[in-house]
């Protein structure tokens, strides 16, 4: 009997399992600011997530099942300490406090719900629609695919803003900065990307993700509230800090876009991030680093602020065909003061992207709205990520405005110049009406093709300047009403057949004998 019961315990010993959970803890020993200088988890790694918690006999996953867990991001390493950013309100933050290592790198939970929703960066949504389900943790900070794993840039996004996609054309992939002073229309230019997004075919449309870093609460309100009323929030996400979030939630805000996108990129789907704005993120930058008592450089701004945003905007790519042919393409917004681009976070910025959308204050005061200034305005991947039909029809205009600053400066001399040169600043003053447009009106590709292809083959003939946007309108209006297989042609094909060519060239004669109202009797 005895021997049975021996044999038992022997296979229990046997069937034990020993491994238990361990977790190294520390202390705080001392906070302030937001800062929590920690004791005791030596072996803790750079961008590493803890836990506080106000209970010593807590395990972890107990920890962690509470529904208000308070998150630190592990930033300074040194010889005894470890100094952690608090990642969320820092005054329930107290010396003695727990704090024990997660093991995992700072990640983002993300899945397919993430799609219309407001969340923080740390992916906890703040709408009010309950959690989102999420299938995968990103890191929020990784290395940018190499060279060899990127395919060549050659397809467009439509911002639906004609001055952008006939001369400043953005490719899927492509980092293009949006930079210009207060107030002169940088963040419409992105919304207005995102609402043009719906004239995409749905297998095509990007996944549009816009972080909002810093901003009022009331103006991200406003934009939500935007894209609802467009039908855009179902294909957007909105990664959101406001001016009263710490300095640490505002840092992590892009690096969240970014995670979140590759997410889809890694689907083999198109992405669209917006970084709004990446001046206030530099200046949270500075604040988290002066608090971690890193050194100051530059305008105080720490020696790393570069490789903070290259490492970031590196990150956008278009995929080789062997990893699903993917895309992130970044629009990073920069406020200039005074028009001053040679700052050193707009150089720095301007020195990593792939172009620049500049956004002048005096046009934007003249009326010329989207506020842009050509001659500065480049884009380094150009026509390559063009449609064939905008490519064709994008090199008139560039040259005619070219021509047309050139003799700028010669208008108020108007009485003394020449006939031909009267006629070129006539033509550029037509143009440059043609090129302005509402706020949160994108035209759909095939629409812009329609009216600058109007525009270079005699619709101004004879029209006076003040008749220029009712003449486009009511020719796109023609168009939609009596010739709509103009447009589908065009939206299907993506270029200008001989046929088509001799299809808009009749239709310009059509408009002109139907709306003789509009033009001067010569």
């Amino acid at each position: 009997m005895s021997t049975t019961i021996i044999e038992r315990i022997k296979k229990e010993i046997a069937g034990l399992d020993t491994t238990g959970a361990v977790a190294e803890s520390g202390t705080v020993i001392s906070v302030s600011d937001g800062v929590a200088e920690v004791e005791g988890i030596r072996d803790a790694r750079m961008m590493e997530m803890v836990v506080f918690d106000d209970a010593t006999n807590k395990t972890l996953s107990e920890t962690l099942a509470t529904d208000d867990v308070l998150y630190g991001l592990v930033l300074n390493l040194e010889e005894e300490t470890v100094k952690v950013v608090v990642l969320g309100d820092a005054n329930r933050v107290a010396e003695g406090m727990c704090v024990t290592r997660s093991g995992k790198l700072l990640s983002i939970p993300v899945g397919e719900t993430i799609v219309g929703r407001v969340v923080n960066p740390l992916g906890e949504a703040i709408d009010g629609k309950g959690p989102v389900t999420a299938t995968k943790d990103m890191p929020l900070e990784r290395v940018a695919y190499g060279v060899m794993e990127r395919s060549a840039v050659n397809e467009p996004i439509h911002t639906g803003i004609k001055a952008i996609d006939s001369m400043i054309p953005i490719g899927r992939g492509q980092r293009e900065l949006i930079i210009g002073d207060r107030a002169t229309g940088k963040t419409t230019i992105a919304i207005d990307t995102i609402l043009n997004q719906k004239y995409e075919p749905r297998e095509k449309r990007p996944i549009c993700i816009y972080v909002a870093i810093g901003q009022k609460e009331s103006k991200t309100a406003r934009i939500v509230a935007k894209l609802e009323e467009a039908g855009a929030m179902e294909y957007t996400i909105v990664v959101s800090t406001s001016a009263a979030n710490p300095s640490p939630l505002l840092f992590l805000a892009p690096f969240a876009g970014a995670a979140i996108g590759e997410f889809f990129m890694e689907q083999g789907k198109d992405v669209l991030v917006v970084y709004d704005d990446l001046s206030k993120h530099a200046v949270a930058y500075r604040q988290m680093s002066l608090l971690l008592r890193r050194p100051p450089g530059r305008e105080a701004y720490p020696g790393d602020i570069f490789y903070l945003h290259s490492r970031l905007l590196e990150r956008s790519a278009k995929l080789s065909t062997e990893l699903g042919g993917g895309s992130i393409t970044a629009l990073p917004i920069i406020e200039t003061q005074e028009g001053d681009v040679s700052a050193y976070i707009p150089t720095n910025v301007i020195s990593i992207t792939d172009g620049q959308i500049f956004l002048e204050t005096d046009l934007f005061n003249k009326g010329i709205r989207p506020a842009l200034n050509v001659g500065i305005s480049v884009s380094r991947v150009g026509s390559s990520a063009q449609t064939k039909a905008m490519k064709k029809v994008a090199g008139k205009i560039r040259l005619e405005l070219a021509q047309f600053r050139e003799l700028e400066a010669f208008m108020q001399f108007a009485g003394d110049l020449d006939e031909d040169t009267k006629q070129r600043i006539e033509r550029g003053q037509k143009y440059t009406e043609l090129l302005k447009q509402d706020q949160h009106q994108p035209l759909p590709f095939y629409k812009q093709v329609v009216s600058i292809f109007a525009a270079n083959n005699g619709l101004f003939d004879g029209l006076s300047q003040q008749n220029v946007i009712a003449a486009v309108e009511a020719l796109l209006d023609m168009v939609e009403r009596d010739r709509p297989e103009i447009f589908k042609t065009l939206e299907s094909e993506r270029a200008i057949s001989d046929t088509l060519e001799q299809d808009l060239v009749k239709l310009i004669a059509d408009f002109k004998s139907t709306h003789a109202n509009l033009y001067t009797t010569a």
